[in-house]
């Protein structure tokens, strides 16, 4: 890999999100490991004494509470797995807190939920703290919030709430720490032929056919959540890199602007604020299924979008709520947030906009999706 590239991406990063998975912190799930805690802190230390933000994002509560619990893997019940969160979070925040502490670096423990950015209100605050924090010179730690969410409303992974927080706060890159070298053509333990993708653009879909399945029974992700996190963090204009975590000095040598890992480019350009919070959402509150006619008027020409394309309704959704906008064969086309409640749609889709109000008693306005507030998938 050309290392002018690297420098673009880390060197020259003002903000970076660090995200560390669970297997990697608790040492395979034999507990939390304080000699790689403590490396961690050392790098990002010295990467704020370079000038950097820096927010880390850490697996590891439900790993640390199992073990603390007694749990020989990972539980399925909700339950059990909210319980292991909570007795795991004390010990993960305890020991970030000593481990920067040493360095005379303040932490703070951020919890999320997909609720908590789904909302644009405390997606704006959530935002603001964030960013405060990273004013007053301290490194936010941040974990979903494990012990109130459910798989409704999950992000899933830590990994893809990396991609979220780096999309929340604009960050330059995301560097993912695994227990692997980075992506590779292949899964290296089955085809001794695979070879390290050293450097792709974000978004490109062969890279998803090469991440293959799942990762470690210790946390939720595996190399294909890195991929998709990748692809989402781009959209603000992230650049994306994927190491091992156990490399030395992993931190202090990218900034240094050394070829470490995956290096996952961003294309240049990059959504609005308001445009990617519809798309950080990992859920909509319906969908509208369109017709050949409307796709194309959305995706070709960039107009907004009318009832009268609309050939279905799916869910129950009021006025204002994000919707999903899918084509015939269910591919999602768009996201918007909607003029006309799931019950108005399924009476006035089909019909032309100077319908509306003989059809309804009144009007909100011609189109259900106004081209200002959708966004194109």
């Amino acid at each position: 890999m050309n290392s002018v590239a690297i420098q673009s991406v880390i060197q020259q990063a003002g903000r970076i999100i660090v995200k560390v998975g669970s297997s990697l912190v608790t040492n395979e799930g034999r507990g939390l490991d304080h000699e790689a805690i403590a490396r961690w802190a050392a790098q990002i230390s010295a990467l704020r004494a370079l000038g950097k933000e820096v927010v880390l994002v850490s697996s590891g509560a439900i790993a640390e509470g199992m073990l603390r619990l007694g749990f020989a893997s990972r539980p399925h019940d909700i339950h059990e797995l909210q319980a292991c969160a909570a007795c795991g979070q004390m010990g993960l925040a305890q020991i970030y807190e000593s481990s920067f502490k040493a360095y005379g670096v303040k932490t703070a423990q951020v919890l999320l939920t997909h609720a908590d950015l789904a909302d644009r209100e405390r997606y704006l605050n959530a935002r603001a703290t964030l960013t405060t924090l990273l004013r007053l010179g301290v490194v936010p730690i941040i974990n979903e919030n494990d012990t109130v969410v459910t798989d409704e409303i999950k992000f899933g992974d830590n990994d893809t709430l990396g991609a979220l927080v780096a999309n929340l706060i604009e960050a330059d890159a995301l560097v993912i720490l695994t227990d692997q070298r980075g992506l590779y053509s292949a899964d290296p333990r089955k085809d001794r032929s695979a070879y390290l993708i050293e450097r792709a653009q974000a978004g490109d879909a062969s890279l998803e056919a090469m991440a293959g399945g799942a990762g470690s029974n210790i946390g939720s992700g595996g190399m294909l959540t890195k991929v998709l996190a990748a692809r989402r963090a781009a959209r603000s204009g992230a650049h994306t890199v994927i190491a091992w975590g156990r490399e030395p000095e992993v931190l202090t040598r990218l900034a240094a602007g050394e070829a470490i890992g995956t290096e996952l480019n961003a294309p240049t350009t990059r959504l609005t604020a308001r445009r990617q919070w519809m798309v950080d959402h990992l859920h909509t509150a319906g969908e509208v299924v369109l017709d050949a006619g409307a796709v194309q008027k959305l995706t070709q020409e960039g107009k907004s979008l009318l009832p009268i394309g609309v050939v279905a309704v799916k869910g129950e959704f009021g006025r204002g709520q994000l919707i999903t906008c899918v084509s015939e064969a269910g591919k999602p086309v768009a996201r918007g947030l909607t003029s006309y409640t799931s019950s108005e749609v399924r009476r006035i889709m089909r019909h032309s906009s100077h319908e509306i109000e003989a059809i309804l008693g009144y009007i909100e306005g011609p189109e259900l999706l106004h081209r200002d507030n959708l966004v194109l998938l």
